[in-house]
Order: C-alpha cells, then structure tokens, then sequence
C-alpha cells in the first residue's frame, strides 16, 4: 500500500506552485519549492556565506502513523553553489503538525539568493521502526568488537 502524506496550504502560500511532485518514475524524493511569504517573493531571500536561514514551503502535513518524512538537500544546489542542510536529512515525525520549512546553510563563498519558486530540498517518505530498550549485562562479541570511526581501513 502507497502511504498517503497530506498536506496542507498555509494562508499565505502561492497554491499555483503545486504540491511536492517527484521528478521522474524513479525518483526516491519529491521536490519542495520555496514558497516566500508575499513581501519576499520579488526580491527573493539572500542566503549569505556560511550563515542558515529557514525557508518556507507554505505546507503543514500529517505523515501516517509508521513513517516519517526526510528533508535531504539538492545535489545541484549543492555542488553548484554549497547550499546545504546542516541537520540532513531533517526528520519530520508523523505526529508534528507545524509548518514545513526546510533549514538551509550557505557553504558557498558568494551569497546564493533563494527564489519564489526555487526547488530547495527533497522529500522522502520512508518507513519508521520503533525498538524496544532492554538493559543487558554484556553485548555479543563481534570480530570488530569496540574498534570506532575509521576502524574497518582508510576512508
């Protein structure tokens, strides 16, 4: 069964930039635009170097109980211009309600101006398992045992 994500306009939002859509038949993420409030659409939002800012969407959604939805960052805008997002993939739980905007870090060296419009992340709908805690006096050996970060070779 194809999980249902419904979504919802914001007031203020531009209806005419259509809901999150995904690009081609085997795209894991739907595109997400930036829909700016009305006083910003004109001029765009300025993202200089190294700072982040929270772009809006216009959407609130209800993500079914059992997933969660990821925010993952563009690879174009990426490797193009080093916008990024410092938290990705962002997770937006199926119990939050809020609206969604997508936090945005400028990696770049030139300042990189966000458009109405502009695709800005990608959304993916994936499913959530909850684990069960349980304290234990010793974990199961493996060949790999404690060694931590880089302890399996170089890179």
């Amino acid at each position: 069964m194809t999980p249902q994500v419904a979504l919802q306009w914001e007031d203020w939002a531009d209806r005419s930039l259509g809901l999150p859509a995904y690009a081609t038949a085997g795209a894991a993420g739907a595109d997400l635009r930036a829909n700016l409030r009305p006083e910003d659409r004109a001029a765009g939002f300025t993202l200089d170097p190294m700072h982040r800012a929270v772009i809006p969407t216009g959407l609130r959604l209800q993500v079914p109980p059992g997933f969660e939805v990821q925010l993952r960052p563009r690879s174009g805008l990426a490797l193009h211009h080093g916008l990024s997002m410092p938290n990705s993939p962002g997770t937006i739980d199926s119990d939050y309600r809020g609206p969604l905007g997508v936090l945005l870090v400028n990696l770049g060296r030139e300042p990189f101006t966000i458009r109405h419009g502009d695709r800005i992340a990608q959304m993916v709908v994936a499913p959530v398992v909850q684990a069960r805690f349980v304290e234990v006096a010793a974990l199961a050996p493996t060949p790999r045992g404690a060694g931590g970060f880089g302890s399996t070779g170089v890179g």
